[in-house]
């Protein structure tokens, strides 16, 4: 148990550029796991091992490492900004215990900030803040603090102060333990100074430490009583009711530094191991028996029975396939077997591996609380359990964004096609967000996903790292259909062909339900006019039919179907009898209750220099998008709004154009709205 105490399983997660891969490299450096700094604006990073990652100067995959500081164990997934790999980090924070979340000293809370903010908090992660970049012109500490107060309700706490401002940014005070410290040539690289408090920031520092405790006091009764009693709160005890209520989410302490200019990481690293909690600290998963549907409580014990989650996998063009998993609870040695508990298969566990970015160390054995890969698991997923198997447990899987961008591929020579689709398969069992469909109808293969990046990337790595030749179509916004007013509905399915037939009979009740709902399927069967066997082949008839819509063949989204009547026969019923009755159903319902066409609609942001305002907001209005919020930032304005996803292809060079290259944006989906008549009517087949 002495182990997983000093253990701590962290994530770095941030918006796009606010420096997470720079942080890791540091922190790598600091620990002594690499001996040379990698720059991500060189391609050196040695996180960003992709060559796509390398090129573009951006993390598109999660990696894992781990590193020694003191006395703990940390392990340290490094999570993507970019909106269109949001799924990177969706699953990260599923098995991670605590973040480090990096903030851009000069730009704030950005909008894919809020985004991850808001996926750690469904998870309950415990944060630990870090404003970065602090020593670039228009850097300002405090107010960044205000920025997470007011977009991300968190309750930030600085732990520090920094000393200087801008390019003079040249040291930290430590409001915990009350001292000064300055920063040497060569940051966290060489000896810190320590000094005085100076005395024209003994006010401002006076102001923050009262703040710390006064903070606390607000979600902690025992601090409450010692602040009441006008008592002084002594640095170690301090440090105990920061660490206690972090862990229990109530506050976010806040660091500040410059991972480029190698300031303040060790007092980050000092702050993730004091602070963060251990595999012991956080609450487990809800495990569930698959056997009995029966709850299975889970502890953090090498000696408890196995239970261990695959929250992602890799291709690897050396090994095969990479499983990324982390323990929960028991022991995994390898040339042992395990239960996939999800798929119901039995596999060997053949070489277990410590990861560092794409090298690897091998290990005998892994236990609770660790993140770890395996090596040639043949029937294991992403969100897949692992387990003995004679104590079988399943753990929650992941929520998975649905993808809204969709584009046709096809090979380019007739020897590329078994490999294209073997390369497609791969992709899609690494990549939830990532799905392939054969359209029998125009005999194409269509490829969805979560944006114009996220697909580019995907067709690169075919080319590279399967060596497929591939032509892709223009992207395609992936729309969906939904209905506006409440029908009921009669479907019948009904053969005779001599000897058994076929008979299912059901009455529907098909309604709106609130956005993002889905397809809800519901049952009011009353009196037995369908044995209770046949509600579940209706339900998959309902689900299977929403598919493929009656307008223009996109799936039903946003609707409650409500079995409430139908009929039976002893002889001829059977599963599918109903399955397809209530496909008929369900499609003859659609064309009565008044069908729309819905497109996504995107959270845009855009960073413009005051002089292109203009151009920026008349370019917005020819692409339907409406404008929210114009803020005022320095001599930069922030415009944000929601844009239509089909006016928004090829805007990353419109933009640039517009504003001489000066200006960025970031989108990520928000929700789904109903097309506008005049485009609706081009969309459609008949059109």
């Amino acid at each position: 148990m002495e182990e997983i105490s000093k253990t701590r399983n962290i994530g770095i997660i941030a918006h796009i550029d606010a420096g997470k891969t720079t942080v890791t490299e540091r922190i790598l450096f600091l620990t002594g796991k690499t001996y040379k700094l990698g720059e991500v604006h060189d391609g050196t990073a040695v996180m960003d091992w992709m060559d796509q990652e390398q090129e573009r100067g951006i993390t598109i995959t999660s990696a894992a490492t781990s590193c020694v500081w003191g006395d703990k164990n940390i392990n340290i997934i490094d999570t993507p900004g970019h909106v269109d790999f949001t799924i990177e980090v969706e699953r990260s924070l599923k098995v991670l215990d605590g973040v480090l979340v990096v903030f851009c000293g000069v730009g704030g809370v950005q909008p894919q900030t809020e985004t991850v903010w808001r996926q750690a908090d469904r998870y309950e992660v415990p944060k630990i803040a870090l404003v970065n970049k602090l020593d670039r012109v228009g850097a300002d500490f405090f107010k960044v603090i205000i920025d997470m107060h007011k977009k991300l309700g968190a309750v930030a706490v600085p732990l520090q102060v920094p000393i200087g401002h801008e390019d003079a940014f040249k040291g930290v005070i430590d409001l915990v333990e009350y001292k000064a410290y300055l920063f040497g040539e060569e940051g966290d690289l060489g000896e810190m100074q320590a000094i005085e408090i100076p005395e024209d920031m003994k006010d401002v520092v006076s102001h923050w430490r009262h703040n710390l405790i006064e903070k606390i006091a607000d979600v902690d009764p025992e601090v409450e009583d010692l602040y009441l009693q006008d008592l002084r709160v002594q640095p170690e005890d301090l440090k105990k009711f920061i660490r206690r209520n972090t862990i229990n989410n109530k506050i976010v302490p806040v660091m500040c530094g410059s991972a480029l200019k190698n300031k303040g990481l060790k007092f980050v690293l000092d702050a993730v191991s004091e602070y963060l909690p251990s595999p012991l600290d956080v609450k487990m998963p809800k495990g569930t028996n698959p056997d009995t549907d029966g709850e299975v409580i889970i502890k953090p014990d090498k000696d408890a029975p196995l239970c261990a989650y695959a929250y992602k996998i890799m291709t690897d063009p050396f090994v095969g396939t990479v499983t990324y998993i982390r323990i929960y609870s028991g022991e995994l040695k390898s040339g042992t077997y395990v239960l996939n508990s999800t798929s119901g298969k039995k596999e060997r566990i053949a070489q277990i591996v410590k990861m560092h970015a794409n090298q690897r160390e091998q290990v005998q054995s892994a236990q609770a609380g660790q993140i770890i890969g395996l090596l040639g698991l043949k029937y294991t997923s992403t969100a897949h359990t692992l387990c003995e198997e004679n104590k079988p447990v399943i753990l929650e899987k992941i929520n998975c964004p649905e993808p809204v961008v969709s584009m046709s591929i096809e090979p380019e020579t007739r020897a590329d096609q078994d490999k294209l689709g073997m390369g497609l398969r791969k992709l899609e069992s690494e990549d939830p967000t990532f799905r392939v469909k054969y359209n029998h109808e125009t005999g194409q293969t269509i490829i969805n996903g979560m944006g114009e990046l996220h697909l580019e990337v995907l067709v690169e790595r075919l080319k590279r790292e399967f060596k497929v030749l591939a032509k892709v179509g223009s992207p395609q916004v992936a729309y969906r259909e939904t209905i506006t007013q409440s029908v009921v509905s009669t479907g019948k399915f009904i053969q005779q062909t001599g000897g058994h037939g076929q008979y299912g009979h059901v009455e529907l009740r098909i309604e709106p339900s609130e956005k993002g709902e889905g397809v809800v399927f519901e049952e009011s069967i009353k009196g037995g006019t369908i044995p209770r066997e046949y509600f579940k082949s209706v339900e998959k008839g309902v689900r299977e039919a929403a598919q493929t819509g009656v307008l223009a063949g996109y799936p039903v989204t946003d609707i409650k179907v409500t079995l409430y009547d139908g009929s039976y026969h002893d002889v001829d019923s059977s599963e599918l009898a109903f399955a397809s009755a209530a496909g008929i159903g369900l499609r003859d319902g659609l064309r009565k209750a008044k069908p729309v066409l819905l497109e996504p609609i995107m959270r845009l942001e855009v960073t413009t220099p005051d002089d292109y305002l203009g151009d920026v907001i008349g370019d917005m209005n020819m692409r339907r998008i409406k404008v929210e919020n114009i803020e005022q930032k320095g001599t930069t304005k922030i415009v944000t709004g929601a844009a239509p996803l089909a006016q928004m292809f090829g805007y990353a060079t419109a933009i640039r154009s517009l504003t001489q290259g000066r200006a960025t944006y970031t989108m990520e989906p928000s929700y789904y709205e109903e097309v506008p008549k005049n485009i609706a009517e081009k969309l459609m087949p008949s059109a």
